[in-house]
């Protein structure tokens, strides 16, 4: 089941029909039309009572950001599954009882950081654990782009990324770069500050700017920069070791590796946004099967409580 069926909804869908799955129901608040996805190969209601003969074995949530929590609890209650868009919820709450109550049902409660699944973050992952040019120092974070040009069909200003009431903020709504540090260091920061930018003219009512100082027990520290003001795009992600000095480029799809004894680059030609989205749906659904979904509920819901309290 995909609950909303916006933008992100209906990659969603296309990513599970093209994973071969077509027993698809798709929970809308109003019946408008899909823009890229067949009418027919999905089954759309309104009334979320349907899910009781349905019985979806799992869902993807997809709703603005002040719905996500709402959401998850109505498919805990039922003993569903649930892969949930980031972030879990706009608001610091209680997140022990969520945690409980979705071990009581034993099901398990994913967030949708997709960039952990991009291939070169993953190398970027494994270079850091193996230790391949020592310790890792410090980094710097970079992603800036222009809210209006993300969705030309639609009226920005009316977007959850530009509204207060629906969970926006650029801080919550490109939190991946927060969550993409943490899971690339292995550890939730020790420490942070923050500060945020309101000095653009977007017609917006939240943060339009963010920049984060973080720091973690082992004493590596980082910067992460957001904002979505920017007109030229730019998207960069930097660390240094002892011995080397990376840079990843995502809009390049490029990874610059620099020793003292020269300069690698990796480039991942080809790569597909939408690859993320599949790797992540199936290391979803092989989660929902592990013994340690419990487990791995609690470390997913903690690592965003943490995110959520950086960006309140």
């Amino acid at each position: 089941m995909i609950l909303g069926a916006g933008s992100i909804g209906e990659r969603h869908i296309e990513v599970l029909q093209s994973l071969g799955f077509h027993n698809l129901h798709v929970y809308r608040q109003r019946m408008l039309p899909l823009r890229n996805v067949a009418t027919d190969s999905v089954h759309c209601f309104t009334d979320f009572s349907e899910i009781n003969s349905i019985k979806p074995y799992a869902a993807i949530i997809c709703t603005p950001t002040s719905q996500h929590l709402s959401g998850v609890m109505a498919c805990i209650e039922q003993g569903i599954h649930v892969l949930v868009e980031k972030p879990l919820t706009s608001k610091i709450v209680e997140i022990d009882p969520l945690i409980h109550a979705a071990q009581q049902k034993n099901v398990l409660i994913q967030v949708g950081y997709m960039l952990r699944y991009h291939p070169l973050m993953q190398q970027l992952k494994s270079i850091i654990q193996s230790n391949r040019f020592n310790n890792l120092l410090s980094f710097s974070t970079y992603w800036g782009e222009y809210l209006p040009h993300w969705h030309p069909w639609e009226d920005y200003r009316s977007s959850y990324a530009a509204r207060k009431d629906l969970g926006g903020g650029v801080a919550l709504t490109l939190s991946h770069d927060l969550d993409i540090v943490n899971w690339l260091i292995g550890d939730l920061p020790a420490n942070w500050k923050r500060t945020f930018n309101y000095r653009s003219d977007l017609e917006v009512d939240v943060e339009a700017g963010a920049s984060f100082l973080m720091e973690y027990a082992g004493g590596i520290t980082g910067v992460v920069q957001l904002n979505y003001y920017q007109k030229i795009p730019k998207r960069t992600y930097d660390f240094v070791f002892d011995e080397a000095v990376i840079e990843f480029d995502y809009f390049q799809n490029k990874m610059t590796i620099r020793t003292e004894s020269g300069v690698e680059v990796v480039e991942n030609k080809g790569f597909e946004r939408n690859e993320m989205f599949r790797q992540q749906t199936l290391a979803f659904f092989k989660n929902t099967q592990s013994e340690k979904r419990n487990t791995l509920t609690q470390q997913y819901l903690t690592e965003s409580d943490v995110i959520i309290k950086m960006c309140s």
